[in-house]
């Protein structure tokens, strides 16, 4: 009787230990040495149940004595708090790699947010204080009587020099707006990148679609902003590297997430050597990992390029605008 306690407790620590390890073996990334050591566990663990049916069947040898069956149960009882152990340290590792990563990504957060609130800074001071300026010597030469003034290289002049203040005005407006986009936090997202886009000059070949089901949506302001950041840069990189004639961005809203996709029909780049194509690629990983996205890109040369990027959001975190 006690021989088969003996067995059945022994088979059951072991079939436990193999469990625990077995369940490290992703953890380790299929290390090879863990899962040989998880194998281990099994064989031995199979042993004992042998051990164990042919006991209960009354074909085991009796040769042995019954202090080896409870040094068994010993060694067993070991492996399996051995395992146990072993698992506390596994979580411990990952408890710390994962404090490791936030503490990375609020970093990699505060300094994004600290170079918006710059651009902020910035484009308030070129409106407020750049802006009235232009403003006024504007209203200073329209106010010049034309009639009074003698020949036309002067009228000329003058008229030039209003030309080209409303163009120095405009200047302004677009480049505060590109510092800090204000249709952005009035209007949000949809709005925002189509405005962007309806803004940049493009050749008649260049086709931009958007597609969306966000268009009254709003969400937490940083991730607005850091798409929109996103799409500007994949924007200037199609333009400027891709000689492509389509383009293609779409928004979709799916409770949980914001799936945001990105993809031209252009001349590719080489994705395993993005950190010496000059295209700021790279910006984008940094951009999106505080936000703890999933970022998925594709391309080779000749083929066009396609990204994907999948923020994670709260029900009920996107809100209608009210217009």
């Amino acid at each position: 009787m006690f021989i088969k306690v003996a067995l059945i407790v022994s088979t059951l620590f072991q079939f436990g230990a193999f469990f625990i390890t077995a369940s490290l073996i992703r953890k380790t990334l299929f290390n090879i040495s863990w899962i040989a050591i998880s194998l281990g566990f099994l064989l031995m663990a199979i042993r004992r149940l042998m051990e164990l049916v042919h006991y209960i069947r009354g074909d085991a040898s009796q040769s042995y004595p019954l202090i080896y069956n409870w040094l068994a149960v010993v060694i067993s009882i070991l492996i399996f708090l051995a395992a146990i152990y072993i698992k506390r340290i596994f979580n411990r590792q990952f408890k710390l790699e994962k404090l490791r990563q936030d503490s990375e990504n609020q970093i990699l957060k505060a300094i994004i947010i600290t170079e918006e609130n710059e651009r902020q800074k910035f484009a308030a001071e070129l409106h407020d204080g750049l802006g009235p300026i232009l403003s006024s010597v504007k209203m200073a030469v329209s106010a010049l009587d034309k009639n009074k003034i003698e020949g036309d290289k002067n009228i000329k002049i003058i008229e030039k020099t209003e030309n080209s203040i409303d163009t120095a005005i405009n200047s302004l407006r677009e480049i505060s707006n590109r510092l800090s986009p204000q249709i952005l936090s009035r209007y949000g997202l949809d709005k925002a990148v189509r405005s962007f886009i309806d803004g940049i000059i493009v050749e008649n070949s260049i086709k931009i679609q958007v597609s969306s089901n966000i268009q009254n949506l709003r969400f937490d302001y940083d991730i607005e902003l850091v798409i929109y950041r996103i799409l500007g840069e994949l924007l200037n990189n199609t333009l400027k590297y891709a000689k492509a004639t389509s383009i293609e961005i779409s928004f979709i809203y799916r409770m949980e997430s914001l799936e945001v996709i990105y993809s031209d029909n252009g001349v590719g780049v080489d994705l395993d050597n993005l950190s010496s194509n000059g295209q700021g690629i790279p910006n984008l990983k940094s951009r999106v990992k505080p936000f703890s996205a999933f970022l998925d890109m594709k391309s080779s040369r000749g083929k066009g390029f396609f990204v994907k990027v999948v923020f994670p959001v709260n029900v009920g975190s996107a809100e209608n605008i009210e217009l």
